[in-house]
């Protein structure tokens, strides 16, 4: 956007204003505000991009002020937005108990360029993408640059289905920011899953663009559009990934996450509990992108891989790109694939760690005792400098440590519930020192032993299938891997997955290995 017409845009929100603040405030003055903040016997604040609040005036906001701004503006939704006609400003509402409006939040909306060109390679994959970040980072900004990008430059079916015009702006005609892509208004923000699917039956689109995913509906609607096959992109209420592992309401856009019980032979080759957390099937979106600040972007660019290393608590280190470190690749089609093979190359080294595993991303073991001595557990853990703390609730733990005379009678309830959530028992036969070091060495120490073995053996799987994903994206050949455990054959599919190539399970029995295929 040109001074000119951000100059217009921010004249129209001042003309919505009281005479006494009209004065005060002129297009200068707003150039680098965020919003402008009228609450009711309140000094009236600007706040500006850098955190700072300054009072536009020292006369307090009265019901006349606020009344006099609402006349001027269209009707508020249900959910307490409105906006001005032509413009991206939005004017949200807070109401009293009886629902009189007593405060309003005017932010200044802006048509910014730039914003998504260090990951326009990423953009013109095709591939769906979800943005995550806090609000005021910059979300929906990006989401209008990509829609212009994908329907004035790659001439691509572009519909925003809007809630709230908060995208392409108040009124019938939408913001010239969105260029050619259509827009669908959603006149309440409980209709917008409905608007979504109403988009891809009615208008054949190849792209939706949507803003904050926050319903288990709209996370379904998501599912219902990338089955069809249609390119999504959507921003949603959380901060990081794992936010939205953790968030039950939203998880189905990255595959849901669901508990699953495993054996005892496969929970030892984990070192996990018998019950582990699993996504249940593909993501809505192919790709994660966190949007740390607004020059800065965290990149998943495998949204399946990064759940399920994310779920087995094994390091994973996004891409990290920034507006000021463009990555677009101007030259010829040979020299860009050569470039993304060297990206390649560096990435694969980020992908395991096993100091990091066993140091900084394996959590305590979570102890429960019953019957035995608080203080002498407390000085053994201390003496024998063991990887654990002790809980106070049998739900939290992993480990049951019970006085062996406890055992029956009320220790039977205690039991009962160590099986029901499938914690490893330990008896102590005396209430002493030694038995008490004894009982805790057989359980963590020996773990922690297997842990390091199993952590070893998957490290050199995984740094063969690094060695072996280099040489076929430098030399387009297939490559056969050592046999591997079903577990660390699942790992190793998933790391030539990240990187865009096939790989199938050949042999039988102890033989089977993975093959890594040449790009066709």
């Amino acid at each position: 956007m040109d001074d000119c017409d951000l100059k217009k845009d921010i004249t129209k929100l001042i003309d919505v204003l009281p005479d006494y603040l009209k004065v005060k405030l002129t297009y200068e003055t707003l150039k680098d505000a965020i919003e402008i903040v009228l609450d009711l016997g309140k000094a009236p604040e600007l706040r500006r991009s850098n955190n700072e609040i300054e009072y536009i005036s020292d006369k307090p906001v009265t019901i006349e002020d606020i009344n006099y701004i609402i006349s001027k503006i269209p009707p508020f939704t249900n959910d307490n937005r409105s906006g001005i006609e032509g413009t991206l400003h939005r004017i949200s509402a807070i109401r009293n108990r009886s629902g009189k409006v007593i405060g309003l939040t005017m932010r200044i909306g802006r048509f910014i360029t730039g914003t998504i060109e260090c990951i326009r390679d990423i953009i013109l994959e095709g591939r769906s993408i979800l943005f995550l970040g806090r609000p005021g980072v910059g979300k929906t900004t990006k989401l209008r640059e990509i829609a212009r990008l994908l329907a004035n430059d790659l001439k691509k079916r572009v519909v925003i289905v809007d809630t709230s015009n908060e995208i392409g702006g108040d009124g019938d005609l939408p913001h010239r920011a969105i260029g050619k892509a259509r827009r669908m208004m959603v006149p309440q923000p409980e209709f917008q899953k409905d608007v979504m699917i109403e988009a891809v039956q009615n208008h054949t689109p190849q792209v939706i663009v949507v803003d904050e995913i926050g319903t288990e509906e709209e996370a379904a609607a998501c599912r219902t559009i990338a089955e069809r096959g249609v390119m999504l992109i959507a921003t949603a209420h959380g901060n990081t990934l794992e936010n939205l592992i953790k968030n039950p309401t939203l998880s189905d856009l990255i595959g849901s996450i669901e508990s699953v019980t495993l054996g005892d032979d496969e929970a030892k080759k984990r070192s996990s509990q018998k019950v582990v957390l699993e996504r249940a099937k593909q993501p809505s979106f192919d790709i994660i992108i966190e949007i740390v600040d607004r020059n800065t972007f965290s990149i998943y660019p495998n949204s399946a891989q990064a759940v399920d290393y994310m779920l087995r608590e094994w390091p994973i280190r996004p891409i990290i790109r920034k507006i000021n470190e463009s990555s677009i690749d101007k030259t010829s089609s040979k020299q860009t694939e050569q470039k993304q093979i060297n990206e390649y190359k560096d990435n694969l080294k980020f992908n395991f760690s096993r100091v990091d595993y066993v140091n900084n991303v394996k959590k305590f073991k979570k102890i429960y005792i019953y019957g035995v001595s608080k203080s002498i557990v407390e000085k053994a853990i201390e003496r024998l400098n063991l990887n654990c703390e002790l809980t106070k609730n049998i739900h939290d733990a992993q480990i049951l440590l019970i006085y062996k005379s406890f055992s029956r009678g009320e220790g039977q309830k205690i039991l009962s519930q160590a099986n029901e959530y499938r914690l490893q028992i330990f008896y102590v036969k005396t209430n002493s020192q030694a038995q008490i070091q004894k009982v805790l060495k057989e359980a963590l120490c020996e773990d922690e032993y297997d842990n390091h073995q199993y952590v070893d053996k998957t490290e050199i799987a995984l740094n063969e299938t690094k060695n072996a994903i280099e040489k076929v994206l430098s030399q387009n050949c297939d490559i056969e891997l050592q046999p591997q455990s079903k577990e660390i054959r699942k790992l190793q599919h998933d790391l030539a997955n990240q990187y865009h190539l096939e790989s199938i399970s050949v042999g039988e029995g102890k033989l089977r290995h993975l093959k890594i295929k040449k790009n066709e």
